[in-house]
C-alpha cells in the first residue's frame, strides 16, 4: 500500500489499539471521578478543577518529556525497546485506574502514563521515519497518522457504551463499566505492545548511527529560523486553534440551540476529514514538495477557525469543522515528512519529538485558552486561532526550506 513499509504498517496498526484505549480515558475519567468512586484530599480545590489537573497533567508531562526521550533513544541508536516500554507503562498504568480510590492516585497514575507515553510517541514517529526514504517519507507518515485518528475517533464513541452497558459477569468476575472500560484501555496497549514485538525491528542505519552531538538549534544555517523548530511553532499555533472548540461545549451548544449529538459531530468532522484526507496528501507530498502543502493548509486554517466565532446554526459549525480538519491535514503529514527530511541520520528522535511536542502542548493550551478568552466575547477565542495560524503561514512560507523536488519519482520503499 503506497510503498509502505510492513513494519510501518504494524506501527500503524499498533499506535491505532493504542490510541482506542487511550482515548477510552477522556470520555472514562470525568464521568469516573465524578460518580463518587473517588475521594480523599482534594488539594482545597473543588473537584471540577482536580479533574482538569488529571486530564491536563498528562498532556503537559507527556509534551515536555518528549524531546528527552526522543534524545534518549537517539543516543542509545534504539526506537523498539523505548516503543516497548512505554506501552508497558500504559497497560499497566490503565489497569491501575480500577484500583484507584484517592486523587492523589489518580494524578500520580496520570502523570506516569504521560511519561510513558512521552517514550512512545517521539521513538515511533522516529522509526516511522527512519525505514521510509525521502520518496515514500509523506505517504508513511499519512498511513502512520490514519491509523492513529481512527483509533482516537473510535476510542470515544466506544467507551461510553462500554460504561453504560455494566456491570459485566466475566467467567464468574463482575466487572463495573468502569472497570470494564479500564481493563479495554489495558487490552489497547497490549495489543500494540504484541504487535511491535513480533512485526517490528529496528533498522541496521539506526543501530550503527546514533547521534552524539545535537543541540536543539533555533536559528538557521542562512540566517533566521530553523526549518524544524519553525514547524514546531505552526504545529502549536495548528493545534492550539483545533483545540479551541472543547472547554466551550456548553456556550456553544447555547447558541446553536443544539444538543450534544449535534456538538459530538462537529468535533469529530475534523478527525474524520484527517481520516480520508492523511494519506493521499502524504502521498502528494512526495511528488510535488512539502512547503506548499503546509502553506495552503495554514491559510485555509484562518478563515475556517475565524468563522467558528460567528456561525449561528449547527450545519455551518459542522462544515467549518470539516473544513479545518481538511486544513490539518494538508499540514500534519507534510510537516513530520519535512522535519524527516531535514534530521540528521540517528538524531530523528530529537528532531521529531520539537513537532510531537509542540501538537501536544497545543492540545493542552487551546482549552485553557478558549476558557479564559471567552469571558470577553464568544468570537475573541476564535480570533486568536485565525491570528495563530496566519502567523504560522508566514513563517512557513519565509523560514522553511523545501526538501523535495516537485515532479519527483517516487518509488515504492525496499520491503524487508
Amino acid at each position: 500500500m503506497f510503498g509502505i513499509d510492513r513494519r510501518v504498517l504494524a506501527l500503524a496498526l499498533a499506535r491505532m489499539a493504542d490510541a482506542v484505549g487511550n482515548s477510552f480515558l477522556i470520555v472514562v475519567l470525568p464521568v469516573y471521578i465524578a460518580s463518587g468512586a473517588v475521594s480523599g484530599d482534594t488539594f482545597g480545590l473543588a473537584e471540577a478543577m482536580v479533574t482538569g489537573i488529571v486530564l491536563s497533567l498528562f498532556g503537559f508531562l507527556n509534551s515536555f518529556t518528549q524531546p528527552f526521550a526522543g534524545r534518549i533513544s537517539d543516543r542509545t541508536g534504539k526506537r523498539k525497546v523505548f516503543i516497548l516500554l512505554g506501552l508497558a507503562i500504559l497497560a499497566v498504568t490503565n489497569v491501575a485506574y480500577a484500583f484507584a480510590e484517592s486523587y492523589v492516585s489518580l494524578v500520580v497514575i496520570r502523570a506516569l502514563q504521560g511519561v510513558g507515553v512521552a517514550f512512545t510517541i517521539p521513538c515511533t514517529i522516529a522509526l516511522v521515519n527512519e525505514l521510509a526514504t525521502t520518496n515514500t517519507r509523506g505517504g508513511n507518515m499519512g498511513v502512520f497518522n490514519t491509523f492513529r485518528l481512527l483509533g482516537f475517533g473510535l476510542g470515544p464513541i466506544a467507551a461510553g457504551s462500554v460504561v453504560d452497558g455494566g456491570p459485566y459477569d466475566i467467567v464468574g468476575v463482575q466487572l463495573t463499566g468502569f472497570d470494564a472500560a479500564f481493563y479495554f484501555a489495558a487490552v489497547g496497549a497490549f495489543v500494540s505492545y504484541l504487535l511491535v514485538t513480533l512485526l517490528v525491528s529496528d533498522p541496521e542505519r539506526t543501530e550503527a548511527s546514533a547521534g552524539e552531538n545535537f543541540d536543539l538549534a533555533v536559528r538557521g544555517r542562512r540566517g533566521g529560523l530553523d526549518s524544524v523548530f519553525t514547524l514546531g511553532l505552526a504545529t502549536l499555533f495548528l493545534a492550539i486553534s483545533i483545540a479551541l472548540l472543547a472547554t466551550i461545549e456548553p456556550m456553544i451548544n447555547e447558541r446553536l440551540h443544539q444538543g450534544k449529538t449535534w456538538f459530538g459531530l462537529q468535533f469529530a468532522a475534523f478527525v474524520l476529514a484527517q481520516v480520508v484526507l492523511q494519506t493521499p496528501i502524504g502521498r502528494a507530498s512526495d511528488r510535488w514538495g512539502r512547503r506548499p502543502f503546509i502553506v495552503a493548509g495554514l491559510v485555509i486554517l484562518v478563515p475556517s477557525t475565524l468563522v467558528q466565532g460567528f456561525v449561528n446554526t449547527s450545519v455551518q459549525m459542522l462544515v467549518a469543522r470539516l473544513v479545518q480538519g481538511v486544513s490539518g491535514a494538508l499540514v500534519f503529514a507534510p510537516a513530520l515528512a519535512l522535519a524527516g527530511d531535514l534530521a540528521r541520520e540517528g538524531q530523528s528522535g530529537t528532531q521529531l519529538s520539537i513537532l510531537t511536542m509542540s501538537f501536544g502542548l497545543g492540545t493542552a493550551i487551546g482549552p485553557l485558552a478558549s476558557g479564559f478568552l471567552v469571558q470577553f466575547g464568544f468570537a475573541v477565542p476564535f480570533e486568536l486561532g485565525a491570528v495563530l495560524a496566519a502567523l504560522a503561514a508566514l513563517l512557513v512560507y519565509t523560514q522553511v526550506e523545501e526538501t523535495v523536488s516537485p515532479g519527483a519519482d517516487v518509488r515504492p520503499a525496499p520491503q524487508d
